[in-house]
């Protein structure tokens, strides 16, 4: 089959690579019929190197039809249509029960330390082949995927995998009061998601920060308040606006949906490239022990939020070292919430809002589909922000 194969920083390739087969008793293979390129796919391309190996397959957006099912997937037939989350769990440890799919005790990369499995993704969650592909293998197929009706176009459902669930968990975790405030900061696919979800769910006020003109468009259109960093001289500038909004006290929330990659935080910036221009030997330790993000934007969180606020953190930190403002964190009385989506946890909740009136804009939220063949120029189109790239999605 054909698959997109990471090779090297800012290096991927569409290689022909050995078909998926059923390994386990609770496995599925799917064929692919949408998947997307994420934000965090873009750590792979630029600041993750030290954890990848070429050859790796990328990808951790699908849905497709199903082709194969092991004897241990009593729920599911060939010819299925399904979304795939983008994290791999059993559904029955303790932690799925508590409903955090995401610590999976089956699935832990406890070698590495890490929670559960993740498609796609570093030898950190497991180096599972991704889903950039023609056809995957589902490991835990009895409890992941998540059946669609026929019919609709994949955009409809596709966004289950990650987008809609980490938006969805993003305004969870803020814990925004009804009729309340919240800014994102950064409005890429996760940040203008969580703006829609905050708005439906009842939000008085949603701020959406980003300084990408086409992001900003995409936002304002739907009734957002924006605000663009390019105009501002610096973040105090910024923040001193959005609590001129808020009664001089900041937002009762604010959602970083930026992550590791922040602009404006050059010395990070220049180790993060650093680590990852060694051989992999000497940049993964390096990377392991010594790591630091890009904390512009979780920085501007903290000076944003009110005192007695919520910051909600869905975009990927890594950081080992990061020095962080803790007498501030302390002394304001803010509340953080974090970690990867926990997709089954919010899919019921989330699948009553893909009708047809579409209140989420899921059917026109990608700005680009592309053949799989496509992917390279996918990646740095995306990575550049170019040509209006918000969401792309590919179809093998």
């Amino acid at each position: 089959m054909r698959a997109v194969t990471w090779q090297g920083k800012r290096d991927v390739r569409v290689e022909n690579v050995p078909d998926p087969t059923i390994q386990e008793p609770t496995d599925a293979v799917i064929r692919i019929t949408s998947t997307g390129l994420c934000g965090s796919d873009l750590h792979l391309y630029e600041v993750l190197t030290p954890f990848m190996t070429p050859g790796d397959i990328l990808g951790h957006e699908p849905m497709g039809i199903v082709e194969e099912v092991g004897a241990g997937v009593p729920d599911l037939q060939v010819g299925d249509r399904v979304v795939v989350p983008f994290q791999i769990a059993c559904g029955t440890c303790w932690m799925c029960l508590t409903g955090l799919p995401t610590q999976c005790e089956t699935t832990q990369v406890q070698g590495e330390g890490m929670g559960a499995a993740l498609f796609g993704y570093t030898r950190l969650y497991g180096a599972v082949p991704g889903a950039q592909a023609e056809y995957l293998r589902v490991p835990q197929a009895q409890f992941g995927p998540i059946k669609v009706p026929e019919g609709p176009p994949d955009d409809r459902f596709v966004y289950l995998s990650d987008v809609l669930p980490t938006a969805w968990q993003a305004v969870a975790y803020a814990d925004v009061p009804k009729g309340g405030s919240v800014a994102v900061l950064g409005l890429g696919p996760i940040g203008d998601m969580a703006c829609r979800v905050a708005q439906v769910q009842g939000a008085g006020q949603v701020f959406g920060v980003d300084l990408v003109p086409e992001r900003l468009r995409r936002a304002k259109a739907r009734g957002v308040e924006t605000f663009d960093l390019r105009s501002f001289d610096d973040e105090k500038e910024l923040v001193e606006a959005i609590r001129d909004q808020t009664d001089g006290r900041g937002p009762d929330a604010v959602i970083d949906a930026v992550g590791t990659e922040a602009h404006g935080s050059a010395a990070a910036r220049m180790v993060q490239n650093a680590a990852a221009i060694l051989p992999r030997k000497i940049g993964a330790p390096i990377a392991e022990r010594f790591s630091v993000d890009r904390l512009a934007a979780l920085y501007t969180a903290i000076d944003l939020v009110r005192r007695g606020g919520t910051i909600s953190l869905s975009g990927v930190y890594g950081g080992m070292a990061d020095p962080l403002p803790l007498l501030t964190l302390f002394d304001k009385q803010i509340q953080m919430r974090m970690g990867q989506a926990n997709v089954r946890r919010w899919s019921d909740d989330i699948v009553p809002y893909l009708t047809d009136e579409d209140p989420l804009g899921v059917d026109d939220f990608a700005t680009h589909h592309v053949p799989l063949s496509e992917a390279p120029h996918a990646y740095e189109m995306f990575q550049r922000k170019q040509d209006g790239a918000v969401k792309v999605l590919m179809q093998p």
